[in-house]
């Protein structure tokens, strides 16, 4: 073997002492409070003796940090940088193109991605199906707030005072345009928001796109803030808009890993983001 091979496969094989010790760190990682040295040792698959060597090198590194009363075992401040790091790293609509691309191949559907903007919530990223839908979309759109899904799914989760000049706007524009669905007050918009976040997703069935269902998925970040939104429309004579059907699961499904990519821990709905304050 070649002194190039031989190289190539040393950084390969790894070193496993760090692999070993790193199952350390991913138990604290997971784990909702400090822990005891035989339970961290436990839920990393070692004893407590090779364990607590582990330990005591990552806390000279400033990885873990120990309680100097209990004596239980945490994350350190350097875990913290690492991941602060790690977060301000991640774009999440970089993160999500790809993921919406096999999505858009899995049920043949247009699918897109939203972001809040200047003037609402704005299209950033569009994938057409082999069908299109009807009445064509463009980068930089903005979606209206009272009848298109995404809208409602921004009135639903950011915070009122973010959203009340445009909502207020157009329900002085368009609060007597006869369109399905339109609702005509605040009050009527609110009760739409509460219906959003019980389902932890938004739906229209026609709205902004006449003969056109659309489902608007939330995906949050590591603050439980909305990061953006997944839109996925069709027309109706094929587009499943049941609560709970295939197409809601594997948009969810979607939709919620990327916002554990984002670094979210929280249930669906986080508690909180209510669009009330």
């Amino acid at each position: 073997m070649s002194e190039t091979e031989e190289e190539d496969t040393k950084l390969r094989s790894g070193i496993q002492s760090i692999e070993v010790g790193f199952r350390l760190l991913q138990a604290l990682a997971v784990s909702p409070r400090a822990m005891m040295l035989r339970d961290l040792a436990a839920a990393a698959d070692m004893n407590p003796a090779k364990a607590h060597r582990y330990l005591v090198s990552f806390m000279r590194l400033g990885a873990v940090a120990q309680d100097p009363v209990s004596g239980r075992y945490d994350l350190g401040p350097f875990a913290l940088q690492l991941g602060l790091a790690g977060l301000n790293r991640l774009d999440p609509v970089k993160k999500a193109r790809p993921i919406l691309s096999q999505l858009r191949d899995e049920l043949d559907l247009t699918a897109g991605i939203a972001v809040w903007g200047n003037h609402g919530p704005t299209v950033v990223h569009w994938e057409e199906s082999s069908h299109p839908v009807t009445v064509s979309l463009r980068l930089g759109d903005v979606m209206p707030m009272l009848n298109s899904a995404t809208g409602r799914l921004y009135g639903a989760y950011l915070p009122r005072k973010q959203t009340l000049p445009l909502i207020e706007r157009e329900l002085g524009a368009r609060g007597n345009d006869g369109l399905p669905d339109m609702p005509r007050s605040l009050a009527e918009y609110d009760a739409i928001c509460a219906e959003v976040r019980a389902h932890g997703a938004a739906r229209t069935l026609g709205g902004v796109l006449p003969g056109i269902n659309a489902f608007s998925m939330p995906v949050f970040n590591a603050n439980g803030h909305l990061a953006m939104g997944l839109i996925v429309l069709g027309a109706q004579s094929i587009f499943d808009a049941e609560w709970g059907g295939t197409m809601d699961r594997r948009i969810r499904d979607i939709a919620q890993q990327l916002s554990s990519e984002l670094g979210y821990l929280g249930a669906a709905t986080p508690a909180g983001e209510t669009g009330q304050s």
